[in-house]
C-alpha cells in the first residue's frame, strides 16, 4: 500500500500524472493552512520538504545532490561577501562555480568523453562508468550558478537564510525543466504575505489547462502515432512524411516544453509566487535573433547574461564579438546533452546568429527592427525551416539518422502522397494544423483570454479544469509519456 509513497523508476511524480494530482492537492491544503504571515518560517519549510521530496520521487536517493549544492552556494555566498578584496571574492566564487561545473560534468559528460575515446581506440569499447542520469540537473545546477554570480558581481547580497535559499534551489514547479528562476527576483517574494487574487487563480487555471492540452492532446498523441515512427526509421517513409515529421517534432517539442513551463507558471500562480515566461510564440519569429529571444527565454538570458557578456559580448572588436556569439550557442548546444548532434545543432545556431548580426549591420539595423509585410511573411518562413532544419540534429538519435531523413527529404519527396496522409492520419494531421493555428494565432488573443478566465467564477474554473482532466485520460496512452526537456 505504501509503495506508491516510494521512489520508482518507472513511475516519476510527473504534472500529467494522476499522481501528481492527489500529492498536489494535499499538499495545497496544507499550504493553505500556513498562508498566514505568522507562519512564514514553517511554510518555507513545508514547501521546501515538498519540493525535496517531489524530487525524491523524479530522482531517488539522488535528491540529497540538491542539499549538497545549496550548502556549497549557500555559504560560498556568504564567504564571498566577508571578503576583504577582491582577489578572496573571486575564489569564492570560483570555489562554487567550479564545484557546480565539476559536479555537472561528471554526471552529463563523462560516458560520453568515455566512449569518443572508445571510438578513437584510447580505450577498450563499451567503457563506460554506471552513472544516472539526473533529472532536471542542468536546471538547478543553472539556476544556482546565477546566485553565485550575481552576488560575486552586487547585484544582490548574499541571502543570510539558508531556508529561503533552500526554498529557491529546490522550488518544485520549476525543478525538473524550469523556467530557470533568478534568485534577485524570487527571493523577496519568499516572505511577502500570501495573497492570491482571484485573478492570479484564473490565470493559473488557464495556464494549467493550456499545458495538460499542449503536452497531453496535441504533443504526445502526435509523437506517439507519427512523429516517433518517422525519426526511428526514417527511410522507411518518402520525403514528404519526413518532412511532416520535421514539422510535427517541431510542434511536439514546442508543446511539450512550453506545456511544462505553462503548468509550472500555473501552480506557482496558485502558490501566490510570480514566474517569468518561458515562450513567447517563437515559430512567429522573424530572424534567428528573435527566435532565441521567444524560445526558452530563461536559458537564452542566462546564456547572454552570464556567459556571452563574460567573454566580453560586443564590447570588444567585431570578429571577437561573433566568436563570443558562436561559442555560447556551442556550449549552449553541449548544455542540452553530451552528444555531437547537440554539438552540430549549438553550431548551426552560432553561426547562424553570427550571419543574421553582420547582415543586420551590413544594412545598418538596429536590435529593434522588424521586417514588416511581405518580407515579415518570407521572413517568418525562412527562420521556421533554419529551426526545423536544427531540430533534425536536436532530436536524431544519430547523425546517420539525421543525413537519412534530409537524404529522403531532397531525393525521394513525393508530393503526390499528401492526400494519402491526410487519409491515413486524419487525427495527426487535424492536431497538426490546429496546433499551428493556435500558435500563430494574435498574442494578444490569448491575453483577453487570461483575463476573462481572471473573472470567470471558481466553480466554472473547477470544471474547465476537470473537463480538460477527463479529456487527457480519454486521450493519453497506456504509458505516461514524460517531458522531453526532462533529460536535459
Amino acid at each position: 500500500m505504501f509503495s506508491i509513497l516510494e521512489y520508482s523508476s518507472t513511475s516519476p511524480l510527473l504534472f500529467n500524472t494522476g499522481l501528481f494530482i492527489f500529492f498536489f492537492l494535499t499538499f495545497i491544503a496544507g499550504y493553505t493552512l500556513l498562508s498566514s504571515r505568522h507562519t512564514v518560517p514553517l511554510r518555507l519549510l513545508y514547501v521546501t520538504a515538498f519540493s525535496y521530496y517531489f524530487y525524491y520521487k523524479n530522482a531517488g536517493a539522488w535528491c540529497m545532490l540538491l542539499a549538497v549544492i545549496t550548502l556549497v552556494n549557500f555559504f560560498c555566498a556568504i564567504g564571498m561577501e566577508r571578503s576583504g578584496n577582491q582577489k578572496a571574492r573571486k575564489r569564492w566564487m570560483w570555489a562554487a562555480v567550479g564545484f557546480m561545473l565539476t559536479q555537472l560534468a561528471f554526471f552529463k559528460y563523462t560516458n560520453w568523453v568515455l566512449s569518443t575515446l572508445a571510438d578513437f581506440t584510447l580505450l577498450p569499447e563499451g567503457t563506460r562508468l554506471d552513472l544516472p542520469m539526473l533529472i532536471g540537473i542542468s536546471f538547478f545546477t543553472f539556476q544556482s550558478m546565477s546566485y553565485i554570480i550575481d552576488v560575486y558581481r552586487r547585484q544582490m547580497p548574499a541571502t543570510r537564510s539558508l531556508t529561503d535559499f533552500a526554498f529557491f534551489v529546490s522550488f518544485f514547479p520549476t525543478l525538473l525543466a524550469g523556467p530557470i528562476l533568478r534568485a534577485r527576483t524570487f527571493l523577496p517574494q519568499l516572505r511577502q504575505p500570501v495573497h492570491i487574487t482571484h485573478q492570479m487563480m484564473g490565470s493559473g487555471t488557464w495556464f494549467i489547462i493550456m499545458g495538460l492540452f499542449k503536452k497531453c492532446i496535441i504533443s504526445d498523441y502526435i509523437s506517439q502515432n507519427f512523429v516517433s515512427r518517422i525519426f526511428d526509421n526514417p527511410a522507411l517513409y518518402s520525403g514528404l512524411e519526413n518532412l511532416l515529421g520535421v514539422y510535427g517534432y517541431a510542434l511536439q517539442l514546442y508543446c511539450d516544453f512550453s506545456g511544462y513551463s505553462d503548468m509550472a507558471i500555473g501552480i506557482a500562480l496558485w502558490m501566490g509566487f510570480s514566474l517569468p515566461a518561458n515562450f513567447r510564440a517563437p515559430y512567429k519569429s522573424d530572424s534567428i535573433t528573435d527566435f532565441w529571444r521567444r524560445w526558452h527565454i530563461s536559458l537564452s538570458s542566462w546564456l547572454r547574461d552570464y556567459l556571452y557578456i563574460s567573454m566580453g559580448g560586443n564590447r570588444c572588436s567585431r570578429w571577437r564579438m561573433y566568436f563570443n556569439q558562436f561559442m555560447t550557442m556551442l556550449l549552449g548546444g553541449l548544455w542540452h546533452g553530451a552528444s555531437w548532434n547537440f554539438v552540430i545543432w549549438g553550431s548551426v545556431h552560432g553561426i547562424a546568429l553570427c550571419l543574421h548580426k553582420a547582415w543586420q549591420q551590413l544594412l545598418g539595423h538596429d536590435k529593434h527592427y522588424h521586417p514588416t509585410g511581405l518580407r515579415r511573411v518570407l521572413a517568418v518562413v525562412l527562420t521556421f525551416h533554419l529551426v526545423c532544419f536544427s531540430w533534425l540534429f536536436f532530436a536524431g538519435s544519430s547523425f546517420e539518422a539525421s543525413a537519412a531523413m534530409l537524404t529522403q527529404i531532397f531525393t525521394n519527396f513525393q508530393p503526390q502522397l499528401i492526400t494519402q496522409f491526410v487519409a491515413g492520419y486524419p487525427e495527426v494531421t487535424s492536431l497538426m494544423v490546429l496546433g499551428f493555428v493556435l500558435h500563430f494565432l494574435p498574442t494578444r488573443l490569448n491575453e483577453r483570454t487570461e483575463a476573462l478566465m481572471g473573472r470567470t467564477p471558481s466553480i466554472l474554473l473547477a470544471v474547465l479544469l476537470a473537463l480538460t482532466i477527463i479529456w487527457v485520460i480519454q486521450v493519453k496512452g497506456s504509458e505516461i509519456q514524460p517531458f522531453i526537456y526532462f533529460k536535459f
